[in-house]
């Protein structure tokens, strides 16, 4: 039950992922010296570099890439703070088997700048969203989603560290129910085995 995680930064999801106890066969960055390389180093996972900067077309970039990750037969492929928009092709060749965090509650503030957003536009609840990668940006089935208050005295900065404790907490979950076998996708809609609950909500300051 392999899993790759594919990365572009400090590897925090990558940590909790490993910290849950869930075996990683490779973490692979289109970042040279991201963060989560080291985290992945320290534990004798396989790396691996892949720059997208290096290839001059994105379906360039999409090929060398799934040829490093289907060295490892993944089951699962997990983005994890990979910060690159894939194509519908590349899509197509892992369906069904890539999950994606997200730091918003979607379908609300799909795409970047997701904390700054919420708070300009005055929501009282922000969170986090773990769902099936689709073609359509941040728009796949919801697999789980954690919800936090948002403050009166908070920044995208506070906003975000509450937002992130979450997704640690909810997509080495995610993770391991895909992984046991317990997603049911049903016209667009994710239900869990057993019945687990799909939601969480943090009232933690």
């Amino acid at each position: 039950m392999s899993l790759v995680v594919l990365i572009s930064g400090r590897g925090s999801n990558l940590q909790a992922i490993l910290d849950a106890g869930i075996p990683v066969a490779a973490v692979i960055s289109n970042v040279a010296g991201a963060g989560g390389l080291e985290i992945a180093a320290q534990r004798g996972i396989p790396t691996k570099v892949v720059k997208h900067g290096d290839y001059p077309t994105r379906e360039a970039f999409e090929e060398v890439l799934a040829a490093e990750v289907d060295r490892f037969a993944p089951k699962l492929i997990a983005h994890a703070g990979f910060m690159r928009i894939v194509t519908a092709g590349y899509v197509a060749r892992y369906a069904g088997r890539m999950l994606n965090v997200h730091p918003s509650l979607l379908p609300a503030f799909t795409g970047l700048r997701t904390h700054e957003r919420a708070l300009a536009a005055g929501v009282r609840l922000h969170g986090c969203t773990v769902h099936f990668v689709t073609p359509d940006l941040d728009a796949g089935p919801i697999v789980i989603q954690a919800a936090v208050p948002v403050l009166a005295n908070d920044t995208p900065d506070t906003l975000s560290k509450r937002v992130l404790r979450q997704e640690h907490i909810v997509y080495p979950r995610a993770i391991q129910w895909f992984l046991d076998g317990r997603l049911v996708i049903d016209n667009g809609r994710v239900s869990v085995k057993g019945n687990d609950a799909q939601y969480l909500f943090s009232d933690r300051a």
